[in-house]
């Protein structure tokens, strides 16, 4: 997941996700450094043993990717040999054209993030480009209330799984599993400190979510898709932390 790197444009100082979000689209947008600076991000990942990524929309965003950003971004994928999970990024109606466009020009069709706005809007954009949103369990607090969105969806919508979001929330995991199964699109897997405000990310066993727990159950439940490892803290690099989980979740997979 590169939003894995919220703080890093922030220099390991983050305050807040939106100060992350806005300093790293200021650091990405600008396409006459676009080639480097995403080259040194993708080429770190790929030292790590990563051969996929979720895009964070901040590293190429609906409001100013261009298709020249774009042709870069897939050059640059193609060069380390990372193919794209998902393309994670928040739709709302003024962006969800570009998002598809976005996305398929990826590879994907899989938008795994949130939204905003009347479903009615967006569901048509969404089929027109055959993309299905992933809804990602946040801010929604049950299963209940992201099925109301995946309904509204009219088969254009499905479930990003959080594990994180589910601990934070309170919402026995187990549970949130057997309701949402038949509709899980993509999983991210992470842990945190404590159920509550606030999210506070941790290395996998550091906190309060059992990720080996979740992903023995996923698999019972038939998951066949993507699992995306997650860690976004403030105050220093996760590289050498996601690297560990990798291993991780690859030993547990078989």
């Amino acid at each position: 997941m590169t939003a894995n790197y919220v703080a890093r444009e922030t220099g390991w100082d983050l305050h807040g996700w939106a100060q992350g979000d806005r300093a790293t689209n200021d650091h990405f947008a600008p396409l006459e450094t676009y080639e480097d600076r995403l080259d040194e991000l993708l080429r770190g990942i790929r030292t790590l043993g990563f051969d996929a990524v979720d895009l964070w929309g901040a590293h190429l965003a609906p409001d100013w990717a261009s298709d020249d950003h774009l042709g870069i971004a897939v050059s640059l994928l193609e060069r380390h040999g990372l193919t794209v999970a998902t393309y994670a990024t928040w739709i709302r109606p003024s962006n969800v054209a570009r998002s598809c466009e976005l996305a398929r020009g990826l590879g994907v069709d899989v938008i795994g993030g949130g939204m905003s706005g009347d479903a009615a809007v967006l569901v048509p954009v969404l089929r027109e480009h055959g993309v299905r949103l992933a809804i990602e369990n946040h801010p929604e607090r049950t299963p209940g209330e992201v099925l109301q969105k995946i309904e509204a969806g009219d088969r254009t919508m499905g479930a990003t799984v959080d594990t994180g979001w589910w601990a934070t929330q309170g919402y026995d995991p187990a549970r949130a599993i057997e309701e949402l199964a038949p509709h899980v699109l993509h999983v991210h897997l992470k842990d945190v400190l404590t159920v509550g405000e606030p999210h506070d990310t941790t290395a996998w066993g550091g906190g309060i979510v059992d990720i080996e727990a979740w992903v023995g159950a996923l698999d019972r439940g038939g998951y066949g898709g993507a699992y995306s490892v997650e860690h976004e803290p403030n105050d220093h690099d996760p590289s050498e932390e996601c690297r560990a989980m990798r291993e991780q979740l690859e030993a547990w997979l078989g």
